[in-house]
Parts: C-alpha cells; sequence; structure tokens
C-alpha cells in the first residue's frame, strides 16, 4: 500500500477550501507516511507531533470561520537552520543538538501567518557545509529515487521530504546551490531568491553574504505561493531588501514569446555528462517551441566561482562560528581544565570535520599576511563574475542550464574527496556570489534519476523565472513523477 502523497501546495490549499479535507487530517496523514518511511529516508530531524495537530486544529477554525490564510492548514517542514521557537534547532551539529531557540526566524514566523502547520525540521548538512548531506550529525539523508544514493545538499532533508511525498513544501536555504541542487537530485523545483529578497534573521549563519533562504516545492505555482509569504522587508535584517512583495502567482501565465534565453558555453563543456546534457538540450527545445529564442553567450569566469567561493565562504563561516566556545550556548566538553581547553575540546567534540575543514581554511585567509593574497583577491573575482552576469542580461532575459553536472552520485562516493564534491556546485555558486535570483526544476531522467534545469534571472526578476518554469510544467510532468516508495509489510 502506497502512503506516499503526490498532491501539489496549490491542489492541497484547494482541497481545503472546497471542504474536501480538514487540516487534522492531512497533518495525521503526514504524520504517518513520516513514521512509515522516514526510517529509511532520514530526511527529519525532529517532528514535532504535539504542536502540529495542535496548529492544524486551530487551523480547521479559522478554515470554518472564514479567516483563513493562503497556507492555512498545510503542513509544511523547515530545513533545521531555521529558529523555530520552542522546537529543537540543531543545525544538523552536535554543536546545537541541545539548542532551543526562544523565538522563530522571520521566515518561519510569515509562513505562521500564512497559516502553514509545522510539523517539523529536516535533515541538513553541517551549518549547512555541504554538497550530499552526508555531514550531518544525524547521520546521512537518502535519495527516495534511489536510497543508495546522495539527496544533495545541504537542504537535502527538505528535497528527500517533498519528492518522497512526506509533505507537500519545504523551506532550503542557499548559500552555493543548497536548495537548486538537492531540488535537481530529487526532482522538485526549488528557488533561491535574491539577496536580500527574504529575511535572514533566526536563520543560522553560514556565510552572511550569501547565504539566502527560498522554498522547495514540486511546482513553481507551489515556490511562488511560498515566496508570497516569505518574502519582504524585515527591519531586522540589515540586508533585507525594501521592495514591496510581487504577486508571483499572478505573473505566472505570462506569454514566453520573445524571452531570449542565454546558454552559457561554459555550462556545456568537459564534466557535464551525456546524459544530463541531453535532458537538458530536450528542454531547451521545449521553451524553444514556446516562443522562447535561444542565444549563446559566455560566463568566462565560471571556473573561477569555485576557488573564490572555497575562499570567501569559509572566510564568513570562521568568523560567524567563533560564537559556538562552550560558554553561552550550544555543546560544552565536560570538566574543562581551564579556559582554553573549555573553547577547545566543546570546539572539537562539537563540529564535524568538514566544518573544522572550513573554519581553519577560512581563518588562513583573514590571517594577517594572506589577507590580500586570498580574500581581497577573491572579492575582486566576485565582483568579476558579477559583471560577467551584467553583461550577459544586457542581450538576454533569462539564462538556462543543467542545476548539476551529473545525477545523484552514490553515498559515500565523494566523501574522502573533497575537491569533487565541490565541482558538484560549479553551475550553482556564481549565482550566489553575484547575489542573483535563480532556480531548478525537474527536466526529465537519466538513468532513473532525475534532472534539473536551472534558470538564472536578474535581480529581483524571480516572477520571470517562476513564469518561465511554470509555463515548461504546464507542458511536461516531469514534476509530478514521484518515486515509488511502499508501505513496509
Amino acid at each position: 500500500m502506497s502512503v506516499t502523497d503526490s498532491r501539489s501546495l496549490t491542489e492541497l490549499a484547494q482541497a481545503l477550501a472546497n471542504g474536501d479535507t480538514s487540516s487534522v487530517a492531512l497533518t495525521e496523514a503526514a504524520l504517518t507516511r513520516i513514521d512509515a518511511l522516514d526510517g529509511a529516508l532520514n530526511s527529519f530531524i525532529t517532528v514535532d507531533r504535539e504542536s502540529a495537530l495542535r496548529d492544524a486544529t486551530a487551523a480547521d477554525a479559522r478554515i470554518a470561520d472564514g479567516s483563513a490564510a493562503p497556507l492555512t492548514g498545510i503542513p509544511i517542514a523547515h530545513k533545521d537552520i531555521f529558529c523555530t521557537r520552542g522546537l529543537r534547532t540543531s543545525c544538523g551539529s552536535r554543536m546545537l543538538d541541545n539548542f532551543t531557540p526562544p523565538y522563530d526566524a522571520t521566515v518561519v514566523e510569515r509562513l505562521r501567518s500564512a497559516g502553514a502547520v509545522v510539523i517539523g525540521k529536516t535533515n541538513m548538512d553541517e551549518f549547512a557545509m555541504g554538497s550530499s548531506n552526508e555531514n550531518s550529525f544525524y547521520g546521512p539523508c537518502k535519495n527516495p529515487w534511489d536510497l543508495n544514493r546522495v539527496p544533495g545538499g545541504s537542504s537535502g532533508g527538505s528535497a528527500a521530504a517533498v519528492a518522497a511525498g512526506l509533505v507537500a513544501a519545504a523551506t532550503g536555504t542557499d548559500t552555493g546551490g543548497s536548495i537548486r541542487q538537492p531540488a535537481a537530485f530529487c526532482g522538485i523545483t526549488g528557488l533561491k531568491p535574491t539577496y536580500g529578497l527574504v529575511s535572514r534573521l533566526g536563520m543560522i549563519a553560514y556565510a552572511s553574504s550569501l547565504d539566502q533562504g527560498g522554498p522547495m516545492a514540486r511546482s513553481a505555482e507551489d515556490c511562488a505561493l511560498l515566496l508570497e509569504a516569505m518574502a519582504g522587508h524585515d527591519p531586522r535584517d540589515s540586508t533585507s531588501a525594501q521592495r514591496p512583495v510581487a504577486n508571483y502567482r499572478e505573473q505566472l501565465a505570462q506569454s514566453l514569446d520573445g524571452l531570449r534565453i542565454g546558454i552559457p558555453k561554459e555550462y556545456f563543456g568537459e564534466g557535464l555528462d551525456s546524459g544530463v546534457a541531453a535532458v537538458i538540450e530536450a528542454a531547451l527545445k521545449e521553451y524553444e517551441s514556446m516562443g522562447a529564442t535561444l542565444h549563446e553567450i559566455s560566463l568566462p569566469r565560471t571556473a573561477l566561482s569555485i576557488p573564490a567561493y572555497y575562499v570567501i565562504a569559509p572566510a564568513e563561516a570562521s568568523t560567524n562560528l567563533s560564537r559556538y566556545d562552550g560558554v553561552r550556548y550550544g555543546h560544552r566538553c565536560d570538566n574543562p581544565k581551564d579556559l582554553e581547553d573549555l573553547y577547545t575540546r566543546s570546539r572539537e567534540e562539537g563540529f564535524g570535520a568538514e566544518v573544522q575543514r572550513r573554519i581553519l581554511v577560512g581563518t588562513y585567509a583573514l590571517s594577517s599576511g594572506y589577507y590580500d593574497a586570498y580574500y581581497k583577491k577573491a572579492q575582486q573575482v566576485r565582483r568579476f563574475i558579477a559583471g560577467d552576469f551584467a553583461s550577459a542580461f544586457e542581450s538576454v532575459d533569462v539564462i538556462a542550464g543543467p542545476t548539476t553536472p551529473g545525477i545523484a552520485f552514490a553515498l559515500g562516493s565523494k566523501t574522502s574527496d573533497p575537491t569533487a564534491m565541490y565541482l558538484e556546485d560549479i553551475y550553482t555558486l556564481s549565482v550566489n556570489l553575484a547575489g542573483l535570483p535563480a532556480m531548478s526544476l525537474p527536466a526529465g531522467f537519466s538513468q532513473g534519476m532525475p534532472v534539473g534545469l536551472q534558470l538564472i534571472g536578474q535581480h529581483f526578476e524571480e516572477a520571470r523565472l517562476l513564469g518561465a518554469a511554470h509555463q515548461f510544467q504546464q507542458r511536461s510532468d516531469w514534476h509530478r513523477q514521484t518515486p515509488k516508495l511502499e508501505l513496509p509489510a
């Protein structure tokens, strides 16, 4: 008997509005699916059963009295990087295994206000550092299409939970591709908004100039619905953009006639799997049939995005993670001999290998005598990368290409080779360095595994991206494909 639910966020909202189901029924069904399937997937770190059912009961009352908001009564999950009042927020790390925040992140607060029922917190790479969700203190998450493969990272738990039908939608964060890459590997739709569009307050920091929260769901329509609730200026976040929130759903039906799509030649060279290339090329031909025109462009500094990112992000991480010292909150070692021992052992015990590696790299890059050679140089390269995109957008409206160079790889196949792991983000990193919006949508399959098409837009042009993705999804059913997960006998 199948227990998965393939209905989209939009379909669930309609079912609630029509009285065909209740929030309590949806929440109980989601909890049943998690109980049945998540032992194999490990997509959740924490499930908040009692609070979810209580909130679902309250949501049904609001639906009955006509005061429901757009997401009222729909169970969703949050990546365990968003602070949730009264509910453990671990960031996938032993360091925060015992941390219960006294407040909600702005994203959580806004989705609660929109009526969503928080059912739990999803697995992730520790402090969002990883591309496979194998760096979690709570063990690796599995890809629901093949349990021997990774779901991608760092938002792998959210991607796996949505793909497996445990929830219809979840939040993620994207520092260098951590929404788009797992969305591609798991066959769902994920949007990384323009830097500053979604508040970072209460989103535990990895690299402050790169981190951005965003929606992960089945379709572009679902992501539009979520983004309307998540986006908007937050006076408590100094990096929050002061812009009105667009009605993204109203603009989904925009025609693609004359849409100029740029195809970066650097995205189709050495390193791209032939099966993935074939899927992406077929998707681009579909866009041509809808009236779009394809134009070859160049993003010449694409290859430099990896070294630039892996200087800037660890440098910022080394600063952000210095607050975890065993004194104020988080993991504290037993019986420290003195203050130095407290700091040293608390951090050694609390941080995993990948986090320690990036802290050391970042500290080195910021140290006296090396700042100009590494960090300053990386920031200069970052400016050039942003300039490449600006030049490209003078002649095209949207940039398209593969989200990842290959399909989801086998668990454990890259853990001993950090460089190979970092190369998984070759097509996504530069978008974060430039602060642009981008999304991944399902475009087909290769070797039985999902392939994601990446669309990149100009700053604050999420509506155009969502519209382009929605029109493609009106002509295809890749986003409706679900893995065959069955209730164990």
